[in-house]
């Protein structure tokens, strides 16, 4: 798969895949970023992967625009590692019951739906460390609120459109939230700062809301080694 290159700024491209699906762009972004990364060619910053692109950040002394194109061709083909993060959920979100009407469900199956998903983190974005998953059923997906929450507490779980997600910190948004995860996503302090990374599997498991609220339930899954940096303001 032969990507396109457009210039954003002086050293910095955005990597495109215009003839492939969704699934098949943002796989070859992930794969790309993580080769890039962790080959670190002469004169190459970062690589920041989104939802079908991958931003190349570069310093134009070092690595010019030719070259770095002779390493894209060269870094498609590799491989997303398949890390898997077990993320306990309490689903007790205030929209639940109202998604599980609207798909015809008890809130319960709902849940189990949700949870049965087979997750992968497509990319990083909105808030530092907030996971866009993919895998969510169809007849689970829905548009965020209308008019966002001022404030979503850390570690709520939420669906917005196709994707699911955590808000690690808490923050406005619009998400329609479903649970709560007592884990921490994000640590500035921590190397690399984000727990899960493009390309990361997510598996959610249920809990009931006695375990949620017990005193220090909050704990962060094991994780392997990073597969790359993910650039976060």
């Amino acid at each position: 798969m032969i990507p396109d290159l457009r210039d954003v700024a002086e050293g910095a491209v955005l990597v495109e895949y215009p003839q492939a699906s969704e699934e098949e762009a943002n796989l070859a972004s992930v794969a790309l970023a993580r080769s890039l990364s962790a080959r670190a060619p002469a004169g190459f910053l970062d690589a920041v992967p989104g939802a079908r692109t991958v931003l190349v950040v570069f310093d134009p002394r070092l690595l010019s625009r030719a070259g770095l194109r002779g390493l894209l061709v060269h870094a498609g083909g590799a491989s997303v590692s398949a890390r898997v993060h077990p993320i306990p959920v309490c689903y007790d979100g205030p929209d639940l019951a109202d998604l599980a009407h609207r798909a015809g469900m008890a809130s319960e199956e709902f849940a189990r739906r949700h949870a049965a998903g087979d997750y992968r983190v497509a990319f990083l974005g909105f808030a530092p460390g907030f996971p866009y998953l993919t895998g969510l059923a169809p007849e689970l997906a829905s548009p965020r609120l209308a008019t966002p929450r001022t404030r979503v507490p850390a570690g709520s779980v939420g669906i917005g459109g196709p994707y699911t997600g955590i808000y690690p910190e808490e923050t406005p948004g619009g998400w329609r939230l479903i649970g709560r995860a007592p884990v921490r996503l994000f640590d500035a302090a921590a190397d690399p700062p984000a727990l899960l990374l493009p390309g990361d599997r997510v598996r959610f498991e249920p809990i009931p809301r006695a375990e949620f609220e017990r005193p220090g339930a909050a704990r962060v899954p094991a994780s392997a080694s990073p597969l790359f940096r993910v650039a976060t303001p």
